[in-house]
């Protein structure tokens, strides 16, 4: 199969078999092409957020993962969801094979895109919560603001946070990220 037909649903199977060299998302079957390769903006806030993250995870048992990296979040019911978020960090070490995750990370960072900008805020936020993802960062490239979801039962509660700010992250105690430095671009 080429390129997958948006009148039709689709598994993680089918999605894995496409071989027309795009990068796609699958969303409750649906088909999402990836945008083109990030702006420079974005690649550098990825890179200074990947440095912060990975200085801190150093020698402790969690993962940190960059896009291109498949995230199969509801691979034990309909496995028809398949996201490759900017960055992704996995605590549980059983649910990485060699083709990516196989549900819910710890903790999932998006870049924004003007392309990917109201995906990301609306369909993957929805997604992400319906999975259990612990924690998600949204990073606004623009306006320089940081919108953090905690998942607390079945909802997210979100705080916000500027340039000039330190942001926790709280499924990784002790890690603060400074954002200064993450939009040092």
């Amino acid at each position: 199969m080429s390129i997958p037909d948006m009148n039709l649903r689709y598994t993680y199977s089918d999605y894995y078999s496409w071989d027309d060299g795009e990068r796609w998302e699958l969303i409750d079957g649906i088909p999402y092409a990836m945008s083109p390769a990030p702006t420079p903006s974005h690649q550098s806030i990825c890179i200074n957020l990947i440095i912060q993250i990975g200085d801190y995870l150093k020698g402790k048992p969690c993962k940190l993962f960059a896009a291109p990296f498949d995230v199969r979040l509801n691979a034990h019911r309909e496995d028809n969801t398949v996201v490759q978020p900017d960055l992704a960090v996995i605590c549980d070490h059983s649910k990485i094979n060699d083709k990516g995750c196989i549900g819910a990370p710890d903790f999932i960072i998006e870049i924004l895109s003007p392309s990917t900008a109201g995906h990301d805020r609306v369909v993957k936020l929805q997604q992400y919560l319906k999975a259990g993802v612990r924690e998600y960062w949204i990073v606004d490239p623009d306006t320089k603001i940081v919108q953090i979801f905690i998942l607390e039962g079945d909802r997210y509660f979100t705080t916000a946070y500027a340039d000039t700010d330190i942001a926790p992250v709280s499924v990784l105690p002790g890690c603060e990220i400074i954002l200064e430095d993450v939009f040092d671009i």
